[in-house]
């Protein structure tokens, strides 16, 4: 069982606003419903899903202005503990508006605001100075202005100075430079996959081999391949195995990757295999995708889906 804290980083956070209206209509005034907001970001997210289960996360993010405030007081209202890097441009908002008449969601995610040189020191510091030290480090996330593309794999060179496992959740270029520094665990969907094994496209039966490739590399220890509601495929050196996902209405898929972070680091820092990790991933990511907006997962659906997966994964799983 793991000793040492679970550390999220949260380099381009954002205040969520979730709404609904009827009917999305162009140029006329749109009525929308009273807005609830939520801190969002990948390892904030993460954070707060971890505390769910009932771990003890630490997030460390960065906040600026007005926005970057209240972002704050939300990830501390739900009893997150927190690290925060002040920067000197407010931190973005999201939108995300559900159209009831149809249930269709629009997202619309606005831009990183520019980091210093100065600031993105000080997040590599606040990691290289972290007392005691963590036991998984779990960046997610896209970069924003001013950070450099290589800064996750800065981090994971820190972790692997720590000792700690560092999972990486990012895309493009990021994700390349943290799988050049090697990593514990990757989380990527086939396109991510494919991207990062140099194809441009991978059939189902390729994925296993694809994601052995980034092993064999010594790129990853472990690859967690995210296939939406046909759940996921995990690969070891000697293991390979899929994990359906439970049958489930969604209303929304903000949060259901993170949620699924969430739920394998927590089960692993209980001493958990990682088959057992991945289970609970897969339940917590669907059960997140159960809610509208950006609220995560409810620990009921969690249970019950898991309940599903212990009764069933294995016969859905053999039939694919």
């Amino acid at each position: 069982m793991a000793t040492g804290p679970i550390v999220t980083l949260t380099i381009n956070p954002a205040l969520d606003e979730s709404s609904s209206v009827n009917r999305i209509v162009p140029d006329n005034k749109l009525r929308c419903d009273t807005p609830t907001y939520e801190a969002g970001g990948g390892g904030i997210n993460v954070a707060k899903a971890i505390h769910r289960l009932g771990g003890n996360p630490v997030a460390v993010f960065t906040i600026g202005g007005p926005t970057g405030q209240r972002l704050h007081k939300l990830v501390k209202s739900e009893g997150v503990e927190t690290i925060v890097i002040e920067t000197k441009q407010w931190t973005r908002e999201n939108f995300h508006i559900l159209e009831t008449s149809t249930g269709f969601q629009y997202r619309f995610g606005m831009p990183g605001t520019e980091m210093m040189p100065t600031e993105v020191r000080s997040v590599l510091e606040t990691l290289e100075e972290f007392d005691p030290k963590p036991s998984y480090i779990i960046a997610s996330g896209s970069l924003p202005p001013g950070v450099p593309e290589d800064f996750y794999g800065q981090i994971a060179a820190i972790a692997q100075k720590q000792g700690a496992r560092f999972i990486a959740d990012t895309s493009g270029d990021a994700l390349k430079y943290a799988t050049e520094k090697g990593v514990f665990m990757l989380k990527p969907n086939i396109l991510e996959l494919s991207q990062l094994v140099g194809v441009d496209k991978l059939e189902l039966d390729e994925v296993d081999d694809a994601a052995r490739a980034l092993i064999i590399r010594g790129q990853c220890e472990v690859v967690v391949v995210s296939m939406g509601a046909m759940g996921a495929v995990l690969v070891t050196e000697d293991q390979v195995e899929h994990i359906p996902a439970p049958p489930v209405q969604p209303k929304s898929t903000v949060g259901a990757g993170d949620s699924m972070v969430a739920g394998i680091v927590w089960t692993l820092s209980q001493g958990k295999s990682l088959r057992e990790a991945v289970r609970m991933g897969v339940a917590c990511g669907s059960a997140a995708t159960m809610n509208a907006g950006s609220e995560l997962f409810k620990m009921q659906d969690v249970n019950r889906l898991m309940d599903w997966l212990n009764r069933y994964g294995k016969r859905y799983s053999a039939t694919l």
